[in-house]
């Protein structure tokens, strides 16, 4: 598919331990928490629980597309190349192009929070000022652009010190709040039904907040590359991440509903985890909680960069995007074009941001436009694993429920709730969320009439693998495909 060959990203410096840590730090837990429960919290009220539950589950079916599809195809671009050569380049392209916008969206959503936790554990109100909240994040950003512009060793070790301290955090208020006996709401069991929904579509709106929440355990897609035995590891990776976080998620949004009140909650739209922390553990609570929060936003900056570096640096090699997307650098072996490319932009939206309100109301905005995008290219993928695999489907049974029904239940899951939660978001969100899938068909049509090679792809099918695009310097060029190599295992 790719005509463009040369120097490939550093193969085999990630380990199954060091993807999984990026996988939970991916989704973000302690960010996700902070930043979204409110958004969560007003979409459908008391069933935060329910909305995450219920998404766990086509959520798992996406996890296993991507963990089907790594196995016999190892891309930095995901599902950018498994969607281009199943279902159709276009395809192909919009889904890589939605996560590049989602990401890039993230650097704004992200940052700015990062700035705000940072100046929260000196001043509060320090914390309320979006502009200088903006300048912190952004120095955050420029730091995390190092990090990943250095190579994935660094890049792993930066995350392994971020993402430790947070979850050991995390866990050691996940046990306080289950000891915590000052409530202002008895737990229900209600909050894991339906009863709390506003009909269909509040219940698919709040699937799409549930959305945002887990998303990131992908990038261990991004990282195949990168990654030792890929074919299995990045796939399990993101498995063992979805149930991580799942069982974080899930705990926390209790505790919120539990401990706090609907004023606290909607007077902290962009911070609830402190405000918990600080009732469950007066004076020191909301401080050690916000450490983490800005410890996991600060982290999800860093795989959010690598997938969309890495995501452009495949469309840069590809032809689909400007070749120079592609270039990696000698000495890091990091596609540093694409890195500085991502870090200006992103700049770019910080300043901008200033102008659009609060931090609360970012982040609404950004959150409902980012899940769009998000059901888009997870519910391509999902579609894509069963076409791929679709020779071998009723083969076994754990092959037509692994590689078939739940992947499938979980694409058609993903755009029904896109298609549902439209009526219930505001303008700007879909203005954001439509518009900056929109701006993608430009390239697309430009480079297709380029005739980039992407546009004539060899079709992906489980019977075969395909060989990576890139070689390390001075190796000889394989073949594109390889047949009869088995795929399970």
């Amino acid at each position: 598919m790719s005509d463009n060959r040369g120097r490939g990203l550093q193969a085999n410096v990630l380990g199954t331990f060091d993807t999984v840590v990026m996988a939970v730090a991916g989704s973000a837990p302690a960010y996700s928490i902070a930043a979204t429960t409110a958004v969560l919290f007003g979409t459908v009220g008391l069933a935060g629980p329910a909305a995450l539950l219920y998404c766990a589950i086509p959520m798992l079916g996406i996890a296993l597309a991507f963990s089907r599809l790594s196995r016999i195809d190892v891309n930095a671009g995901a599902s950018y190349s498994w969607v281009g050569r199943t279902l159709h380049p276009f395809l192909g392209f919009v889904s890589g192009w939605a996560l590049v916008v989602s990401a890039t969206l993230f650097m704004v959503a992200g940052s700015l929070p990062a700035g705000a936790m940072t100046l929260a554990l000196f001043d509060d109100g320090l914390a309320k000022d979006t502009a200088l909240s903006t300048v912190v994040g952004s120095l955050w950003f420029l730091v995390m652009l190092g990090v990943v512009l250095g190579g994935a060793r660094l890049t792993v070790r930066a995350q392994l010190l971020m993402s430790g301290m947070e979850l050991g955090i995390l866990a050691l208020f996940a046990v306080l709040a289950l000891l915590h006996t000052h409530d202002a709401r008895a737990f229900d069991w209600s909050w894991l039904g339906f009863s709390h929904f506003d009909g269909l579509s509040g219940f698919a709106s709040g699937a799409l907040v549930a959305t945002f929440y887990y998303w990131g355990w992908d990038v261990t897609s991004n990282l195949s590359e990168e990654t030792r035995d890929s074919r299995r590891t990045t796939g399990l990776a993101g498995l063992i991440g979805v149930g991580v976080v799942f069982v974080l998620f899930e705990v926390f949004t209790v505790a919120v509903n539990v401990v706090l009140t609907s004023r606290q909650i909607a007077a902290n739209d962009a911070d609830v985890l402190a405000v918990l922390g600080e009732e469950i553990w007066p004076g020191w609570g909301g401080r050690l909680l916000v450490v983490s929060v800005m410890l996991s936003t600060v982290a999800t900056l860093e795989t959010t960069l690598i997938q969309v570096t890495r995501s452009l640096f495949a469309m840069g090699r590809d032809r689909t995007m400007p070749a120079a997307l592609g270039r990696v650098h000698r000495t890091w072996n990091t596609p540093w074009v694409a890195i500085v490319v991502v870090g200006a932009v992103a700049l770019a939206l910080f300043i901008a941001s200033n102008a659009l309100g609060s931090v609360g109301e970012i982040l609404s905005d950004a959150i409902s436009a980012i899940g769009l995008q998000i059901a888009v290219y997870y519910g391509l993928a999902g579609l894509a694993v069963v076409v791929a695999y679709r020779r071998t489907l009723l083969r076994s049974v754990s092959g037509f429920l692994l590689d078939g029904l739940w992947p499938l239940l979980g694409s058609v899951f993903m755009f029904w709730m896109l298609v549902e939660s439209l009526g219930e978001l505001s303008g700007a969100a879909i203005a954001i969320g439509v518009g900056g899938l929109a701006v993608g068909l430009v390239p697309m049509l430009w480079y297709w009439r380029q005739g980039s090679g992407y546009y004539r792809p060899a079709k992906l099918d489980a019977t075969r693998t395909v060989a990576a695009d890139y070689l390390p310097d001075g190796a000889g060029v394989p073949s594109r495909l390889h047949e009869g190599l088995p795929t399970d295992f």
